[in-house]
């Protein structure tokens, strides 16, 4: 997942009450940071509305002005991490003309991203279950936009002329499996090291 089309700027799709003032887009980050923190220790099941509003510091009423339900709260809380993450490796990436440079700091962004949000993984995944289109869409965002990108390396002769969309999952793979081990398997590995050896292995491949 390392670099998305675009510069952050995207067009956004909102799920819930869009709000209207200052005080309450911060009331409605609020609740989806709430949510994040407390569907990613309890899971989406054992989470409730209370658990959310209790976290965030607001009255159980203020949640229905923004989300319905407790789901509508999940979906929007999937596509907005999905956003942040393509506006954090859009920013990395931004003014690289390389395309393996970018690729390398693309994955160092990434890494330190969901070192940052650790739940990310655990919200992600069972997005698949409670919400399996925004499973669907959050991934399709990262491959479409990262698929223009390979394409425009493939026309300046800097990447291998290969469908640009296998080389997109492919490589988002190799990301998605590093953050895994990062902050689900908890190695002590440096950020570094593993950014220097994935982008041997995506400059150079496995031959010795």
């Amino acid at each position: 997942m390392n670099r998305p089309a675009g510069n952050g700027d995207e067009p956004r799709k909102v799920i819930g009450n869009q709000p209207k003032t200052a005080r309450g887009e911060a009331t409605r980050k609020a609740i989806i940071d709430a949510a994040e923190r407390v569907i990613g220790s309890k899971g989406y099941y054992d989470a409730s509305i209370g658990h959310i509003t209790s976290e965030a510091g607001v009255a159980q009423g203020t949640f229905y002005i923004y989300f319905k339900t407790k789901e509508e709260v999940f979906s929007e809380l999937v596509l907005e991490m999905g956003r942040m993450l393509r506006f954090t490796l859009s920013e990395a990436t931004q003014g690289i003309e390389d395309r393996l440079e970018a690729e390398k700091a693309g994955l160092r962004a990434f890494l330190k991203f969901v070192k940052d949000h650790p739940d990310l993984y655990r919200i992600v995944q069972e997005a698949l279950f409670v919400d399996p289109e925004a499973y669907r869409a959050y991934y399709r965002s990262f491959v479409d936009g990262y698929r223009v990108g390979l394409v425009a390396a493939q026309e300046a002769g800097q990447v291998v002329e290969e469908d640009a969309e296998i080389l997109a999952w492919a490589l988002m793979g190799i990301s998605r499996s590093l953050g895994e081990r990062l902050v689900i398997f908890g190695t002590e590995t440096p950020i570094e090291e593993l950014v220097t050896t994935a982008y041997n292995l995506i400059a150079n491949g496995i031959k010795p």
